[in-house]
């Protein structure tokens, strides 16, 4: 079989599985009245979203396709981006139709049969996406196949404990596969052993997001919580910080040892060892909304106490199987960004002798200052576009309540649509002016002050983006859990002054761990790839 051929058919298979998981979870039944209709509106709303945004992306991504086209990069290289516009959308709107039918049906489960069939359902909805991600971008996706498989054979244990086999047999399954492929491949051996820090590495990030995300320092921010929001803001910015020790030691270590054994080439086989399970790790990213939207079904329907508790549990879980997908993804994107700047010293050092990144280089300095500043801005604008956007939502909320008779006494039904559209809206709106920092910042820099200082500036907002994403995601993350952990009684229980606290601490978290975390992640990669393709540009 011709070699070429291989990709193509694995990523084929990938999407067969995807269907194949899509329509197990869609035999599951959803249980009619209240639910099915709360469901139907959430999906309308969520289709309603993705047509426009991929509207006015679209829009963007046929400029940048002329432009790169007719620029001096060529047409394979627009070719390039267009296809990878197109697979980043289709995974999106594949995933999102996938969440959006899983969270009733996850509601339902929990109702009529428990905690193991709602983690199944609410698993097999984030499953979709990760397939459908790992199978556009071909990344290990036998092993996340084969572990979500363990997820479901897992289902009657303890949801955390289900999907931490399936994170863990995910990156042992890699390394052996690729044991015996380097093997196949007669490659040299320090290859396996960077593929083997790689797959440790990620699930050392992982185990350590669990520990801070769900934890005795949730506990302690719960507790916190006795004296006021203010110490629970104070206890969760603290957790936080302390967080990024474990995963930063752990990336240092991870470059040491890659280096060591397969130079830089070994760096970035680490990074792919990570980025091996993104099936796995982004199904169980997925699932935490799935199973988020399925407690706010039961609540809405009033399903009763016992049910609420099993999606609880659930999106409990969730939060903190979010915040391991962002460790993954930060972890693995610190590493590839390394490889990619790496790459841009090389390409400049072709047209450009004797180019090299000196600490000492006031330019490269420079280029470090302003490197550093990009994710803080980056961070700020992402925090304060959600707090404009829920004002205006709330604004939209009270006129319909003065506007439409009965909305108030519960006899007439809001206008969902116009909510969706402005939060749709005003989220798009707002994410322009990121985007652009994270596309222009670099051409700016290049071509204003070199290519040395665009060097220093991609090494300033790595270090930057990754602490900064690693304390936002964790910190977020544990002060949603520590409202759940009040809620199931302790500290006084839900609607005391302790839980009144931690809903404070809960409420700064969202941006923080659902916005402006995860664009830490997109923003460096960003940067990175925008630096290499003009890098032949500024040789020039």
């Amino acid at each position: 079989m011709d070699q070429s051929l291989i990709p193509p058919v694995l990523g084929i298979i990938g999407l067969v599985v995807a269907f194949v998981i899509f329509r197990a979870m869609m035999r599951y039944p959803v249980m009619e009245g209240k639910p099915a209709a709360i469901a139907k509106l959430i999906q309308d709303g969520a289709m309603a979203f993705m047509r426009r945004e991929i509207m006015m992306i679209g829009g963007s991504v046929a400029v940048l396709f002329v432009a790169l086209a007719f620029s001096g990069l060529g047409i394979q290289t627009a070719i390039s981006f267009l296809v990878g516009a197109f697979c980043s959308a289709l995974a999106g709107f594949l995933g999102m139709i996938a969440a959006t039918r899983a969270n009733v049906r996850t509601t339902t489960a929990a109702h009529n049969f428990g905690t193991d069939r709602a983690l199944t359902v609410a698993f097999y909805g984030g499953s979709v996406m990760g397939l459908v991600l790992a199978s556009l971008g071909l990344l290990g996706l036998v092993c996340s196949i084969a572990a979500i498989g363990l997820v479901r054979l897992s289902a009657g244990r303890s949801p955390e404990v289900a999907l931490r086999i399936g994170t863990i047999s995910a990156a042992i399954g890699f390394v052996i596969l690729a044991f015996f492929l380097i093997r196949w491949l007669d490659v040299r051996t320090g290859v396996w052993v960077a593929t083997i820090v790689g797959a440790v590495g990620g699930v050392i990030i992982g185990l350590s997001t669990e520990h801070y995300t769900a934890g005795k320092p949730v506990r302690d921010i719960a507790k916190s919580g006795e004296t006021g929001a203010a110490t629970v803001i104070i206890s969760g910015l603290a957790i936080g910080m302390q967080s990024v020790v474990i995963p930063i030691l752990t990336i240092c270590l991870m470059i040491f040892i890659a280096n060591w054994q397969a130079e830089l080439y070994g760096v970035g086989i680490a990074a792919v060892s990570m980025l091996a399970t993104v099936g796995m790790t982004m199904a169980i990213d997925a699932y935490g909304p799935v199973a988020d939207n399925a407690g706010g079904i039961a609540e809405m329907a009033g399903l009763g106490e016992d049910t609420r508790k099993i999606t609880d549990s659930l999106d409990e879980l969730g939060n903190t199987t979010a915040a391991i997908g962002k460790g993954f993804a930060i972890g693995a994107a610190a590493l590839a960004a390394l490889t990619i700047i790496s790459a841009y010293i090389a390409e400049v050092s072709h047209q450009l002798e004797g180019f090299s990144l000196e600490i000492s280089d006031p330019n490269v300095l420079i280029g470090m200052f302003l490197g550093g500043l990009f994710p803080f801005l980056v961070a700020s604008i992402t925090m304060t576009a959600v707090g404009d956007a829920a004002f205006e939502m709330i604004q939209e909320i009270r006129r319909q309540f003065r506007e439409i008779p009965g909305l108030l006494e519960g006899k007439a039904e809001p206008d969902a649509a116009r909510c969706v559209d402005i939060a749709t809206t005003s989220a798009i709106k707002r994410m322009m002016l990121p985007a652009a920092l994270a596309v222009l910042g670099p051409v700016v820099v290049g071509f204003g002050l070199g290519a040395e200082a665009l060097g220093g500036m991609l090494g300033g907002a790595l270090i930057a983006a990754v602490l900064l994403a690693l304390t936002m995601a964790n910190a977020g993350g544990a002060w949603d859990n520590a409202k759940k952990y009040v809620e199931k009684g302790n500290f006084g229980g839900k609607g005391s002054e302790t839980h009144k606290a931690n809903v404070v601490g809960d409420t700064v978290g969202d941006p923080l761990k659902d916005t402006s975390g995860p664009s830490m992640n997109i923003l460096i990669n960003v940067m990175a790839i925008v630096s290499l393709v003009i890098a032949p540009l500024l040789s020039r």
